[in-house]
């Protein structure tokens, strides 16, 4: 295994993340966890991160990353909901979570390091292992080495996001040696890692982790830029003129992103795109929500025919998939179906819609494993169709099989009888002057049931007013569709990835009516 791990100023190579994975897996089997088993894994973009997903992996164990934005409460019912043995956690993370880590459950300590504790201005007293605490580092040392048990580990179990309700956590099924090597070309292809991870001979990968691991693709992503011995630097937080930074110093010539991270790189003042060279770029892939059609033309005409994208699901994995010049020839697809993958399109009858007329995708990798929601079989039966599964995404497909998604069925208004789609209006208001970020998103509304909310963050030094915004939005889309209501906000709520909390925001608007959403 070659290549190397970085972070900040910190480096380790990957034969001595190996080795510390194995410690690890020595260690978590003291404490008697076995297949099937789960490690709770509450950390930012770290070494230990890998080190614990590893080591639990190699038992045959559930690696369960958790995200650290949760409060108590959510962190409380995740730890319960899994079953955690074992909980890796940052050092800075334990004050705001400490009532919800079990009394009966070991608690292993990762100091946090100076890079991550300068990109979310954390106090150095709270970096430190406390007092009566067990830290990662020294627990390693404690054991030697313990060769894996299984030859194909069971991945991550990863909760869902809970739009509805509480989180669930996707756990797949162990792989056979056959489903691991088809998932092993599928990914890889997707990823631009394939020929890496089949051919240990194949040209040097040097890549970057923007978004949180706690994410299903940034986690699968990053295992997998370890599988082919890529030097892999860790971004502590997204930050677009730092990512440009490290593409230049470090050569990166891979990166997985989210269209979030293309919007706010295609903010930055010209001057600052044009003082860091990325000519060393060969493969970006971007997924995990849609991409504003002029802001994926923008990077392709800034980055080169190097953006693909893919769609895909935890539940599924990656089922559709495209390239730069597919994408130009049908702009706005996410790709079409990849050869192992059976896809259907049907209305509310589950009956198949006519070509180009939205309707629940439901789709199936036909050499992929399967997966259960974690003691929740209800939602598994809801969601599957036929053998075929719904995450909720609605779209369509054109004449040449093409899938174009409209949005969340979830995120889906319904405003007098009429169905409108946010992500649509949200890709007209980033073109709205004045605008640096918005999204759109339903409130109740007495006489529609719904009515639209759009909240704004104006650019820098730029004052707007909703009448302008609205009259921006009206020369472009339906009378129907602008924003009945256009709050501005300074900074909206965001996910380490640059991604909106769009629930945040959303949510008191449902809570002062007295409903859920």
């Amino acid at each position: 295994m070659t290549g190397r791990l970085i972070s900040g100023d910190r480096e380790i190579g990957l034969p001595a993340l190996q080795d510390h994975a194995e410690r690890a897996a020595a260690g978590f089997a003291s404490l008697g966890i076995g297949k099937g088993d789960s490690v709770a894994i509450m950390l930012r973009n770290d070494f230990a991160f890998l080190e614990a997903s590893m080591g639990a992996g190699q038992l045959g164990a559930y690696p369960v990353p958790v995200n650290w934005h949760y409060t108590e409460d959510e962190a409380d019912y995740l730890f319960t909901n899994c079953g955690a043995k074992v909980i890796v956690i940052h050092a800075d993370l334990i004050p705001g979570i400490e009532s919800a880590l079990p009394k009966d459950v070991p608690v292993l300590v990762v100091p946090t390091p100076p890079e991550i504790a300068q990109a979310y201005r954390i106090d150095p007293a709270q970096c430190a292992v406390p007092a009566g605490r067990t830290g990662w580092s020294a627990w390693l040392k404690g054991f030697e080495r313990r060769p894996p048990e299984v030859t194909e580990p069971p991945g991550a179990m990863i909760y869902t996001s809970g739009t509805t309700g509480r989180p669930k956590g996707v756990r797949r099924s162990p792989p056979t040696a056959e489903q691991a090597m088809a998932s092993t070309v599928t990914v890889g292809k997707v990823f631009g890692l394939v020929s890496q991870i089949l051919n240990p001979a194949a040209e040097k990968i040097v890549t970057i982790i923007p978004g949180p691991m706690y994410h299903s693709a940034p986690n699968a992503y990053a295992g997998f830029a370890v599988r082919a011995g890529a030097d892999t630097i860790l971004e502590p937080r997204f930050d677009p003129e730092d990512l440009l930074r490290l593409i230049e110093k470090h050569r990166v010539t891979h990166i997985q992103m989210v269209p979030t991270m293309f919007v706010r790189l295609l903010k930055l003042p010209e001057e600052v795109r044009r003082k860091y060279d990325v000519s060393s770029l060969k493969f970006i892939v971007h997924a995990a929500a849609p991409c504003p059609p002029h802001v994926k033309k923008a990077m392709i005409e800034w980055w080169g025919p190097i953006i693909n994208e893919y769609y895909g699901a935890t539940e599924t994995g990656a089922v559709v998939f495209c390239d730069s010049h597919e994408w130009l020839a049908h702009p706005g697809t996410v790709g079409k179906p990849m050869d192992n993958v059976k896809l259907r399109i049907l209305d509310d009858d589950f009956r198949d819609v006519a070509q180009g007329t939205p309707g629940d995708i439901y789709v199936r990798l036909t050499t992929g494993g399967d997966f259960t929601y974690h003691r929740d079989d209800a939602k598994r039966a809801k969601s599957e169709r036929e053998g075929l599964i719904s995450v909720g995404d609605v779209g369509y497909q054109d004449k040449d099989g093409f899938v174009y998604l409209c949005d969340r069925r979830n995120n889906m208004v319904i405003s007098g009888g009429v169905n409108i789609y946010p992500a649509e209006i949200e890709a007209e208001l980033l073109k709205v002057p004045g605008v640096a970020d918005g999204c759109v998103f339903g409130i109740p509304d007495e006489e529609f049931g719904e009515a639209l909310c759009a909240v704004v963050q104006p650019a820098a030094g730029t004052t707007l007013d909703a009448a302008f915004v609205r009259a921006e939005l009206g020369k472009h889309i339906a009378r129907y569709k602008i924003p009945k209501t256009v709050e501005f906000q300074p900074e909206l709520p965001r996910e380490d990835s640059g991604k909106i909390f769009k629930r945040k925001l959303r949510e008191p608007y449902w809570a002062n009516a007295g409903r859920t959403i």
